[in-house]
């Protein structure tokens, strides 16, 4: 029996890469695409692999159209037609008012969370839909609470940049859910990876509702959900894992 196949966009570092090591312990082979991290990327699939899994690590920018297409290609090549995918691709910049941020900051955020996150559904359903002779999937985006709370003095172009994909997922799972394809989000709180700004997670943390900040891990056990079976009438679905932020 063929294992699953998991492509994930920006899987070498924080909620991404404990999204492919939870994903290689349940049976799947793991593609982790990286922009510049090789050592973290080849730490993650050693970890894959150790739990019996295939994975290999694909250097790609998710911003890039060109990267995109040569990473779902070189997935598919190496590993199979790509059944579930995770886009935990996404980048923040200095944070600041907007009206002090550089221009080049929020297009760089626009291209690689709201633009690239775009080109990589594309290239999803191009692959999975079974109006193309796919076989379907599972497609879950990371995006965030920021666009609930909009992010005001911090990033506001972050929170608009999420808000795009919180409505691609809903557009997207309502295009193809006749075509074998869910398409699902989740929306983590303050969670304590290194895309956070140094002292913003302690700075905060008086306005957590459970007093911490979350996981890497307790986000990917919510993506993970979204991937499987179990949620087979999930679709369109926003799972906030927030703490109640």
């Amino acid at each position: 029996m063929s294992r699953p196949v998991l492509l994930v966009a920006g899987g070498s570092r924080g909620i991404g890469a404990a999204t492919a090591k939870l994903a290689g312990k349940a049976g799947y082979d793991v593609a982790v695409n990286y922009n510049s991290n090789s050592n973290a990327a080849a730490g993650v699939v050693d970890a894959v692999k150790a739990a019996g899994g295939r994975s290999i690590a694909l250097q790609g920018d998710m911003g890039q159209e060109a990267d995109i297409e040569r990473v779902f290609a070189e997935t598919a090549k190496a590993l199979g037609p790509i059944t579930h995918f995770v886009h935990s691709s996404g980048i923040i910049g200095p944070m600041s008012r907007l009206d002090e941020a550089d221009s080049k900051t929020i297009r760089e955020v626009l291209d690689v969370n709201t633009l690239g996150a775009l080109l990589c559904m594309r290239a999803c359903v191009r692959g999975m839909s079974t109006k193309h002779g796919g076989k379907g999937g599972s497609i879950v985006m990371v995006s965030s609470m920021s666009a609930t709370l909009g992010s005001a003095n911090e990033c506001i172009w972050y929170a608009a940049s999420k808000g795009a994909v919180d409505s691609m997922v809903i557009g997207m799972a309502r295009e193809v859910a006749k075509e074998g394809i869910r398409v699902n989000a989740v929306s983590p709180g303050m969670i304590d990876t290194d895309i956070q700004p140094p002292g913003r997670v302690e700075r905060l943390m008086s306005a957590l509702p459970q007093g911490r900040a979350g996981s890497a891990e307790e986000v990917a056990d919510g993506i993970m959900y979204l991937l499987s079976e179990a949620a087979s009438y999930v679709n369109g679905a926003n799972l906030r894992v927030s703490g109640a932020r």
